[in-house]
């Protein structure tokens, strides 16, 4: 992971990118909030679900984008193009997306609840929402048959 660059690359998203990073950067809480809608979206994913998604798409792609996970694996928030979260309908699934803000973690730190599972690269890698959808489906298999291997 490239953190310089994936400050940046997250930053962008603030009204004020220097601003944002200035303050992220000597935070104590290791926790900017950043607007989504812009540069990304957020599909957010409950617990067992989230998890075995997540196990599922880093099995079915090299690199997938961003996935924030909280410490007690409540929530697990995977970074798409921005617009998916308008269209996305799914029961269970939140969406951060235009008008909305996300609480995210310094790179390469775990904030306050907030870990990054997958970091941002910097290039601006993003899930493809369609192979997310698959991940999602192949895990809610595993949920219902009651094996959680992948």
């Amino acid at each position: 992971m490239d953190a310089r660059g994936a400050v940046a690359w997250l930053v962008a998203a603030a009204p004020d990118p220097e601003a944002c990073r200035w303050e992220w950067e000597r935070s104590t809480s290791g926790i900017a909030l950043l607007p989504a809608g812009q540069l990304w979206d957020v599909l957010i994913v409950p617990g067992e679900l989230g998890r075995l998604t997540a196990d599922v798409l880093l099995r079915l792609t090299a690199e997938p984008g961003p996935v924030l996970a909280d410490f007690g694996d409540f929530r697990f928030g995977f970074f798409v193009p921005p617009g998916t979260a308008a269209h996305w309908v799914a029961t269970g699934v939140r969406t951060a997306g235009a008008g909305t803000w996300l609480a995210v973690p310094y790179p390469g730190r775990s904030g306050r609840g907030l870990r990054w599972l997958v970091p941002p690269d910097g290039s601006g890698t993003l899930t493809d929402p369609v192979v997310l959808e698959l991940a999602m489906h192949e895990a809610a298999v595993l949920l219902v048959s009651g094996t959680d291997e992948v």
